[in-house]
């Protein structure tokens, strides 16, 4: 009897194991997964816009400046003569360089935006510094034009999600581009720029352009005389974007909320 009932405490006792064992394992994969989901959550990278969804031949042409200026009323003039109104992107430190041309660009019509301070790498700067270089800049622009920007183009392209969400406070978009002309390549010629905008450019695109570029007052009227005759109409980026009740989907595509699952939805 003793062994018998020495074998039944056996058995119950691996039964409690083998429960207990069960219900850690359980736990300890369902808080894995729960980790993994939030994780994954506080991951998910949040985009600019790169582009609109449209479904009219309409496109913006922008343009950055940081550097040089050897060549900003040369633009002009040929942006008047295509009745054309663009955004240029400009830092801070070339307001205060060039406060004559801002001027001079903002009289003939066109969106002066943001690009920082003083071109850092935006996703090395705190949440404050970040808000801080923009401020700066807005402040500059603001005081020449007398309007204070919306729009923010980060130094290099460079972007993350705590860029994103201050904008996103302040009121601002964060924009990029979704055609390079290259126009900054040294070894670009004036065929290279022109051959690659026209064959990519599509209705919704936002084409990034240089000021200060050696070929860009060459290759621009081509570029702007085909995309005339071809039917599209040339707006300022805040024209061309939308405002409200819109998604940003995985491509940087700005889309409206109807249509898609929300990314990044204001």
């Amino acid at each position: 009897m003793k062994k018998f009932k020495f074998l039944i405490i056996g058995k119950r006792t691996l039964l409690c194991v083998g429960l207990a064992l069960t219900v850690a394992f359980f736990g300890v994969f369902c808080g894995a997964c729960w980790n993994k989901t939030l994780t994954t959550t506080a991951n998910t990278k949040k985009l600019p816009i790169y582009c609109t969804q449209n479904d009219k031949k309409q496109i913006a042409i922008s343009f950055d400046a940081a550097w040089g200026n050897e060549d900003t009323g040369q633009l002009i003039e040929i942006l008047a003569k295509h009745n054309i109104k663009t955004t240029f992107f400009v830092v801070g430190e070339w307001v205060d360089k060039f406060p004559e041309s801002v001027k001079q660009l903002s009289s003939a019509g066109h969106e002066i935006m943001n690009h920082s301070d003083s071109h850092p790498h935006m996703p090395e700067l705190s949440a404050e510094q970040m808000t801080n270089e923009i401020n700066s800049c807005n402040d500059k622009i603001e005081k020449i034009t007398g309007r204070r920007p919306t729009l923010f183009r980060a130094p290099y392209g460079e972007y993350d999600n705590t860029l994103i969400d201050t904008l996103s406070s302040m009121n601002m978009f964060c924009i990029q581009w979704s055609i390079d002309s290259r126009d900054w390549r040294e070894d670009y010629t004036v065929d290279k720029i022109v051959n690659g905008v026209l064959n990519n450019v599509k209705q919704g695109d936002i084409v990034l352009f240089h000021n200060a570029a050696k070929h860009t007052p060459e290759a621009l009227p081509i570029i702007l005389e085909k995309l005339i005759s071809d039917g599209y109409e040339i707006l300022p980026i805040s024209k061309l974007i939308m405002t409200n009740n819109f998604t940003i989907n995985h491509e940087g595509r700005q889309i409206e909320n109807t249509t898609a699952k929300s990314q990044l939805s204001f």
